[in-house]
């Protein structure tokens, strides 16, 4: 791979955005500042921490970037399921974000079994 947009967890991950900016824009804007802007920072974090796993030169420091983006992704699932609980936005709206969201969970998962396995072991 030449470059962190050749990893599918990458390229889910950047579905996954869009679909999430995409539901923020249903939220009342009383939640501006509240819940939509901690999913758009939770999300694009998901992108911005694999790809700067991809960048470390180390196996160890891969794998640390791509458990961060891993708890982002899980941070992301968790918003959305808090946005259907309070009634701000309905599960079949959400459902596709939640699939993605999975996706690129088990995808980042992969990505740091391979980096620790790449690693040299004390």
């Amino acid at each position: 791979m030449k470059s962190f947009t050749d990893l599918k967890a990458w390229q889910v991950g950047m579905d996954l955005v869009a679909e999430v900016y995409r539901l923020t824009s249903f939220l009342p804007r009383s939640e501006q500042f509240g819940l939509s802007s901690q999913l758009k920072r939770a999300v694009t974090s998901i992108v911005a921490n694999t790809a700067e796993g991809f960048g470390r030169y180390s196996h160890a420091d891969k794998a640390h970037k791509y458990v961060i983006a891993r708890g982002e992704c899980t941070e992301v699932t968790a918003f959305l399921l808090v946005a259907i609980r309070v009634k701000l936005l309905k599960q079949s709206d959400v459902q596709s974000a939640l699939e993605m969201a999975e996706v690129v969970g088990k995808l980042l998962s992969g990505l740091i079994q391979a980096a620790r396995n790449r690693a040299p072991h004390p």
